[in-house]
């Protein structure tokens, strides 16, 4: 059953860049309510000058500041029916020897704020009639290289915790003898610049399949 993303209340985590701009105005055009949650309160003023969505100041790399903003979101408009995790950043180069666990520290980041975001609205998409969540990879994992090493390893291990995501949403939909209504997935970008309209469109796209027909799938997105 395919459902609309009017009325729905979406949350883009560590949505204050240009992405999540064009993401934000992508789904509010489709009538969906957004809610932008990040660390930097003049990023996210500044986004709720330009448009219409909640923003929430939110250390999305700590679980008691997510755990906060659960609280906050069902406090104000209750559960949320989406989320896209926009968490990132790029750090590489210089072949093995030049990953350092620097650079690793600071992409770790990113799967850490997946790990606690979707543990915290986990039972949100999962009563939602229309629950959706989706990460953003690269293509690096299919195709790892030396100087990006670090980076490939943690988009792996997001990818691996989004597909968890996905069996827990089918196991749970199995249990309780009822179709699935919830779906996690993955979609791989070479690079977001040039792309920003097209994840777009993918992610409030999925309100538009049934979620066992996407849940668990991993969509390499392509330029337009």
């Amino acid at each position: 059953m395919t459902t609309s993303l009017t009325g729905r209340t979406i949350l883009l985590a560590g949505g204050t860049s240009a992405v999540g701009a064009v993401v934000a105005r992508t789904a509010l055009d489709r009538g969906a309510r957004v809610v932008v949650g990040g660390r930097d309160p003049g990023k996210l003023a500044a986004l709720a000058g330009e448009l219409d969505v909640v923003t929430m100041v939110c250390d999305l790399t700590d679980e008691a500041s997510v755990r906060a903003l659960a609280d906050d979101l069902h406090a104000t408009s209750g559960p949320v029916d989406g989320i896209l995790h926009l968490v990132g950043g790029w750090r590489g180069g210089g072949g093995l020897a030049g990953q350092t666990d620097d650079d690793f520290r600071f992409l770790e980041h990113a799967l850490t704020a997946l790990r606690h975001v979707s543990r915290a609205f986990d039972d949100d998409l999962r009563v939602s009639v229309a629950g959706r969540t989706a990460i953003v990879s690269s293509t690096a994992v299919a195709r790892p290289l030396a100087g990006g090493a670090n980076y490939a390893a943690v988009k792996a291990a997001s990818e691996a915790w989004a597909r968890a995501v996905a069996q827990g949403f089918a196991k749970a939909a199995r249990d309780a003898e009822r179709p699935l209504a919830a779906a996690s997935v993955v979609f791989r970008v070479k690079a977001l610049e040039g792309f920003e309209q097209t994840l777009a469109e993918a992610f409030t796209g999925l309100w538009d399949a049934d979620a066992a027909e996407v849940n668990d799938t991993v969509v390499t997105l392509t330029a337009p």
